[in-house]
């Protein structure tokens, strides 16, 4: 008898959990919809007529298709200015991406290893110091970037968005948790065997770490290419401009070419998606890599 009593229990427990399971399934199910939407209206929206992206209710699906919104976009016929401010901010948005990306990791991965493994008076109290630095808004520091610039003659450059992009208290943060979690007997090792601190970092922490430099790579490019405040005050010339002001070039004093900027939308988000998928695994072993420390 008791042992019915306990199956049958454990059946209930068994159903009650998977009742739980589905409810959660369709909970986040309906969730990732509410983010798709606004997606596909985008997709739907660039392959309109320009009158037909504000129709109410919404034509998802239009009776005709216009893809030479992005032919237009792409400077294949049609508005040549507009055509080609979006080329060459697309252009221009790739060279500071890269540059911000590579210059991030490597600045974050040194610092990291520093305040993580290289002992010093004051290195526990000068990180809490730089880390606090994440909650000035950054906002604030526009004007003082702009005099500083402007002294220096570099407003209305690259530089303005490539200098301050290479240095991301988030990234250091980031390296400095997962080389933390890696044992110190490597890095003594390798100094028993005469590494320099260049070289043990290079040559053995780097090579460990490559799923959280990884992770921070994706953010830093997710960060850069939507970056629309600092181009639009350090960068009044539009060969100059980034995809997020390329953007505006859609938007007229009297009307907005809603179809175009839609296709131009879709179009910027190529790179985000390539990105995405090739380093997707290692984004999240990256993040969940410096969670915890060991």
């Amino acid at each position: 008898m008791e042992t019915k009593r306990t199956l049958l229990w454990r059946l209930r427990r068994n159903d009650g959990f998977v009742i739980k399971r589905i409810l959660f399934t369709v909970l986040i199910a309906m969730l990732a919809f509410t983010m798709i939407v606004p997606f596909l209206w985008m997709i739907s929206a660039s392959m309109k007529h320009e009158l037909d992206v504000t129709k109410i209710p919404i034509q998802w699906i239009p009776d005709y298709f216009y893809p030479n919104n992005y032919l237009e976009v792409w400077n294949v016929g049609g508005n040549a200015k507009v055509d080609y401010h979006f080329g060459l901010a697309y252009f221009n948005s790739l060279k500071i991406a890269f540059f911000n990306v590579v210059g991030a990791v490597l600045t974050s991965s040194l610092a990291g290893y520093a305040f993580a493994k290289l002992r010093f008076k004051g290195r526990d109290v000068v990180f809490l110091l730089y880390l606090s630095t994440m909650m000035i808004p950054s906002q604030i520091t526009i004007i003082p970037k702009f005099v500083i610039f402007d002294r220096l003659g570099m407003v209305g450059t690259h530089a303005t968005l490539i200098l301050p992009g290479i240095f991301t208290i988030t990234g250091t943060f980031l390296m400095r948790q997962y080389f933390m979690q890696i044992p110190n007997e490597l890095r003594e090792s390798g100094k028993t065997d005469g590494a320099s601190e260049f070289c043990i970092w290079w040559r053995i922490m780097l090579p460990m770490a490559k799923s959280s430099m990884a992770a921070l790579g994706m953010m830093v490019f997710l960060w850069t290419w939507n970056n629309y405040l600092d181009a639009l005050v350090f960068l009044p010339n539009w060969r100059l401009y980034t995809i997020p002001l390329a953007l505006t070039s859609f938007i007229e004093e009297s009307n907005t070419q809603y179809n175009l900027m839609m296709a131009a939308a879709a179009s910027a988000l190529i790179p985000v998606f390539i990105v995405f998928i090739i380093g997707q695994k290692q984004f999240v072993k990256g993040l969940t890599a410096g969670a915890v420390k060991g």
